[in-house]
């Protein structure tokens, strides 16, 4: 990691909290980026399918802005497609076990000390850091 690098770490913290004030001023609901797109993907999000697909546009059309900001991006992720599809799949799972994601229950829930978020947070990083030991130590897949 160079050095600066926390620094971008830092900045997308705070978009991320600053956004998800906002959505809560603004909106009075909490912003779980996967309740979004959930609500969008089995339809009870109906009434609300304008600033969904807001968030939505958001998120998908930010990222491409920032490109010129980096000469080079190394996430250090798998060649391997069938990791990528797994690791998807599991990530989705969680979250509609968790009812929730880290945006929901991590950024908003740990802001608002809700116990629930506190929870699911500490569930999902232990589950993640299992997960990375499995897979890297014993497997040797990552």
């Amino acid at each position: 990691m160079i050095e600066q690098d926390w620094i971008w770490g830092a900045v997308g913290g705070l978009m991320i909290g600053g956004a998800a004030a906002i959505y809560l001023l603004v909106n009075g609901r909490i912003m779980g980026a996967s309740g979004i797109l959930g609500g969008l993907v089995d339809g009870t999000g109906r009434s609300t399918i304008m600033e969904r697909l807001a968030f939505l546009f958001g998120a998908l059309a930010v990222p491409p802005l920032l490109v010129p900001l980096y000469d080079r991006v190394d996430t250090q992720i798998t060649t391997n497609p069938v990791i990528i599809i797994v690791a998807g799949l599991l990530v989705g799972i969680g979250t509609r076990l968790a009812n929730g994601c880290t945006s929901g229950h991590g950024v908003c829930g740990i802001s608002r000390f809700a116990p629930r978020g506190l929870a699911s947070t500490g569930l999902y990083l232990l589950g993640g850091a299992i997960t990375v030991l499995v897979f890297r130590h014993p497997l040797e897949v990552i």
